[in-house]
């Protein structure tokens, strides 16, 4: 089962977010978010270096352009978290549309859920991930997400439905 987060449109995210997006990457125009589990159903969490105190999220990131899509994901578990995973199944797939300065970007984000039998968080990338630690479901229920929308930035807010879309989608799985 597959479950869908709502679509809207982010007119207002942060400028430099949605810019980047635009033109830096113009042809990239997904990403996907991994609910990595250990053997205590904690879900890893990551910190980039430029999130505001008290951000952390599932990691996540692109699949490169003809990369199959279950290695990438499984490349990307593994670089912002130190930890191989096996692909369990897909919680959301969810499409938005950002946009600046007139130009919008169609995007689209898978969720998956994957899970470990390590442990030990050691992100690959220290200059792309500043910090790796295990949640739990409670929390990125209730005290991250309060984080993520006291931020009022529209890119949190996708985030949040996201994580509340996956946390319904794996509690009915």
């Amino acid at each position: 089962m597959t479950a869908t987060a709502p679509a809207p449109s982010f007119s207002n995210t942060s400028y430099a977010t949605t810019r980047a997006a635009l033109s830096v990457n113009p042809r990239r125009v997904h990403d996907v978010t991994l609910f990595v589990l250990d053997p205590d159903e904690r879900i890893a969490l990551i910190r980039k270096p430029q999130f505001a105190e008290g951000i952390w999220r599932p990691p996540g990131g692109g699949i490169k352009p003809g990369e199959d899509f279950a290695a990438g994901a499984e490349r990307e578990a593994l670089e912002e978290t130190g930890l191989e995973v096996q692909l369990e199944r897909y919680l959301v797939d969810a499409h938005a549309r950002f946009t600046c300065d007139g130009r919008a970007l169609d995007w689209r984000t898978h969720v998956l859920l994957a899970r470990t039998t390590g442990t030990e968080l050691v992100p690959q990338d220290p200059a792309e991930i500043a910090g790796a630690r295990w949640g739990t479901a409670a929390e990125l229920a209730g005290p991250l997400r309060d984080r993520l929308l006291a931020t009022g930035r529209a890119l949190w807010r996708y985030r949040v439905a996201l994580h509340d879309a996956a946390l319904r989608a794996y509690s009915d799985g």
